[in-house]
């Protein structure tokens, strides 16, 4: 069913056209939470500024934050300027090939690790993203509540195609997307991690994005300044612009 499906509805990304593990990386982290057709855009964009690893890990992180403007969840992008340096400094520019290795990098779950090491290196290894989550979910649980991870990775370790792991995720994806459209009730929320993304307006993510914005088009970082700017009252702009400063997006 699912081969069948990919054979005849398979979706082209420009990812799936590299074995390149940066640029595959690049697509990985802008993926999570994102939709295909946003990154799509700032992925060309982003790969035409920033080919490679040590370009990247040169770069300063201004111009990768205004490059990013537009995918959100910022963190993405300061993991993956952080993932550059490691790389670059300590692999030479050559990302490591063992999946725990990968998963010491900032911003590199067990997800993306896996991801990376089918789609780059066609190893086996099993992995869990949304739409491979409920394609499992949608064929083995059908009748099922508060299904763990653990449990679904059982079956995605059986039944991963060893001779051609990287084509089977693509199918495996392609196919729960497909599913999430189709049905009628998302299989996802039978998950036992499943949670209902909060309203985006109104919310952190999105005072933080508004002041972030102002930071890197002026050099007027006053309080004051990007209140009136972002119309955010000056105690959460002083409060915001502490945290981005301990988390590292301030120099």
């Amino acid at each position: 069913m699912v081969w069948n499906f990919y054979n005849t509805h398979g979706r082209d990304f420009p990812w799936r056209r590299t074995r390149n593990p940066y640029r595959i990386l690049v697509s990985e982290l802008m993926l999570q939470q994102t939709q295909t057709e946003r990154v799509m855009k700032k992925y060309k964009e982003f790969i035409s500024l920033f080919p490679t690893f040590r370009r990247l890990a040169h770069a300063s992180l201004h111009e990768v934050l205004s490059v990013w403007q537009g995918l959100g969840y910022n963190r993405r992008a300061l993991f993956l300027k952080r993932t550059a340096e490691i790389v670059d400094k300590k692999y030479r520019g050559h990302i490591p090939r063992d999946e725990k290795t990968l998963r010491t990098l900032p911003g590199i779950g067990r997800g993306t690790a896996g991801a990376l090491s089918a789609f780059a290196f066609d190893v086996p290894t099993a992995f869990i993203e949304t739409n491979i989550r409920r394609v499992y979910i949608h064929r083995f649980f059908a009748e099922r509540k508060n299904i763990s991870d653990t449990e679904l990775l059982r079956y995605v370790e059986k039944t991963v195609d060893t001779k051609n792991p990287r084509e089977w995720y693509y199918a495996l994806m392609d196919y729960g997307s497909f599913l999430g459209k189709a049905e009628r009730k998302n299989p996802n929320v039978k998950s036992a991690h499943y949670k209902k993304q909060s309203p985006f307006r109104g919310s952190e993510r999105e005072l933080r994005g508004k002041i972030l914005r102002v930071i890197l088009t002026s050099k007027n970082r006053a309080p004051i300044f990007i209140s009136k700017k972002t119309e955010i009252s000056v105690t959460s702009v002083k409060r915001i612009l502490l945290a981005l400063r301990k988390e590292g997006f301030l120099g």
